[in-house]
């Protein structure tokens, strides 16, 4: 056997060293500590007596959740790459999915909850695992539909000379997809991703501590350590939850989010060389072994493998091309949504009237205008405070890199943990719950303006950025003909997004306990939370309906019209 014939352990530069060793031992541990809570899933399902205070369990509670939040985050992932593309390029599907995925994220993770749980824990009677498939479920509604929405948007909005080359290349489907708008979309993609960890956290209580009528159930974890220190009024318990959880996203943001930002800023859309940025020490440690740049290696030549199939797949046909018979279909197909549609509608209302009154359906509705007098003026205060800061980290790598992890633990501290603060300063003062609850409801929102105008200013063009420079562009002449065009895709998905979250959120900040201290908001989503605790169905489907009627009307008036003209008029 020649030596060329031998694998590249041969050369003696691949054979495995100390750092080897080490990355080694970290999997295993890794394994091992994955190994203990899933060992824990088989196990009765524990009740509110077996969540413990003290903080030597904290460890064990932080574990359990983070797996919780990473299983959802992988399937998050998974409906990301299938849902925004058939939206994207299918315009018949597009009918249902879009306004679909406008529902879901309007749906509060309570209305989730409310009929999920039975499902899940009818499926393993008595065990932690179906309360365990019920937490993740909610985890994932948490996370799943602001990745789909950025996904949604790059793909809409990929460069025109960049559509132009793949076509004169003859890319099929299938090259185009993960050769061109996967990467084009990464840098958003990955930054929606660390947000969507940070929306996990901010919903975690609800996820792990759940009443639902006469069904209760805690799990092992933060959140519902969080929910028993609240209703013991133990401010340190709720302290050391705050550092627990301040920990285990250092964590993560090292060994995961700062290599996925530094990777992924290499699909940045520019003609020129960007700054050097120091790469994060875990890719250093990472280039340092042997075994790991072999495996890495061969999942990098399986991507190309499978990157550069040329399968073709069907995709939209512009408006003035389709021909006769495609456009009669198109009608056909709208008249069979619109059928359903009104079907299930009816359905709704039949089941609802059965125990709501009209008086009491109104008074519905005005609650939701409560709450969107509220949603509003958060959104106005987002975007005013957060779109300068935004564009100012997003511009400066080094700064981004340093705020990072900074503004993934503020995004992910959960509004719970404010209660405290909140009740007694309200209490204090004779303060109105009506105005000043809306602070909680800006905690759970602004985070996704913040984040995505980051990603929209990171994957600003730098040739863009020069030429301005060059010119003179300065002040508000450059903030009208720069920055905003460039980043305003990426603000609209932020923005829908943030709408749609401060209307779940309003569940949480509508209503704030601490002890034997409640103070309630008047608006939807204290209604929606008051149904919830009392297993009242029909009010739980009212309110949830009134809730997504609101949040469809919204974006079909607003959001969509904007998105729209982006890619119209914004793409470069």
């Amino acid at each position: 056997m020649t030596t060329s014939a031998l694998p590249a352990f041969a050369s003696g530069r691949r054979l495995p060293n100390v750092w080897d060793a080490a990355a080694i031992i970290c999997v295993l541990a890794l394994l091992v500590l994955v190994a203990r809570a899933a060992h824990g899933t088989l196990a009765p399902l524990p009740s509110a007596d077996t969540i413990h205070l003290e903080i030597s369990y904290l460890p064990y509670y932080a574990l359990r959740t983070t797996i919780r939040m990473f299983v959802a985050l992988a399937f998050s992932i998974v409906f990301t790459l299938i849902f925004a593309p058939l939206a994207a390029k299918s315009r018949r599907l597009g009918m249902i999915m879009i306004p679909a995925l406008d529902i879901l994220q309007s749906v509060p993770i309570l209305g989730f909850l409310s009929f999920t749980v039975l499902f899940f824990l009818s499926l393993f009677p008595g065990r932690v695992i179906g309360a365990e498939f019920a937490a993740i479920f909610a985890i994932f509604t948490s996370q799943a539909w602001n990745m789909t929405f950025s996904f949604y948007q790059s793909l809409t909005t990929v460069p025109r000379d960049l559509d132009e080359a793949s076509r004169c290349f003859r890319l099929s489907t299938w090259q185009r997809f993960w050769r061109l708008e996967v990467p084009f979309a990464m840098p958003g993609l990955v930054f929606n991703t660390m947000l969507s960890m940070s929306g996990g956290w901010f919903f975690v209580v609800a996820s792990e501590a759940v009443t639902v009528g006469n069904t209760t159930f805690l799990l092992p974890g933060i959140g519902s350590y969080v929910s028993v220190a609240l209703s013991h009024s133990d401010l340190a318990a709720v302290i050391y939850a705050i550092i627990a959880m301040l920990a285990v996203i250092l964590i993560y943001d090292q060994l995961l989010f700062r290599p996925l930002v530094a990777w992924s800023s290499k699909f940045r859309f520019e003609m020129t060389s960007g700054g050097d940025v120091p790469d994060p020490w875990v890719l250093g440690f990472l280039r340092r072994t042997r075994l790991l740049q072999l495996l890495g290696e061969a999942i990098g030549d399986l991507a190309n493998v499978v990157g550069g199939m040329g399968m073709r797949f069907p995709v939209r046909i512009p408006a003035a091309r389709r021909p006769a018979t495609s456009r009669l279909l198109d009608g056909i197909w709208f008249a069979c949504i619109a059928v359903v549609t009104g079907f299930a509608l009816w359905r709704i209302a039949t089941f609802v009237a059965a125990s709501i009154t009209l008086l009491q359906f109104g008074r519905v509705i005005l609650l939701g205008f409560f709450t969107l007098a509220r949603v509003a003026a958060a959104l106005v205060i987002v975007t005013a405070v957060w779109v300068p800061i935004g564009v100012w980290i997003g511009l400066r790598p080094r700064w981004a890199r340093l705020i990072q992890p900074i503004a993934q633990f503020l995004a992910a501290f959960p509004a719970n943990l404010l209660f405290p603060i909140v009740v007694i300063v309200l209490v204090r003062f004779a303060l109105n719950p009506n105005i000043w609850l809306m602070p909680l409801m800006i905690v759970g929102t602004q985070w996704y303006v913040l984040f995505n105008v980051v990603a929209g200013a990171s994957a600003f063009p730098g040739d863009l950025k020069e030429a301005s420079a060059n010119l003179g562009v300065r002040g508000l002449l450059w903030w009208r003909r720069v920055i905003i065009p460039g980043i305003f895709p990426y603000y609209v998905t932020g923005a829908l997004t943030a709408s749609g979250a401060a209307w779940n959120s309003s569940i949480v900040a509508e209503v704030a306990s601490w002890g034997h201290t409640t103070l309630t908001a008047v608006g939807l989503g204290s209604y929606i939370a008051e149904q919830t605790s009392a297993g009242n169905t029909a009010g739980i489907v009212l309110g949830v309906s009134v809730m997504t009627s609101f949040v469809l009307v919204i974006n079909r008036v607003l959001w969509r019209p904007l998105h729209r003209y982006a890619v119209r008029r914004l793409t470069f």
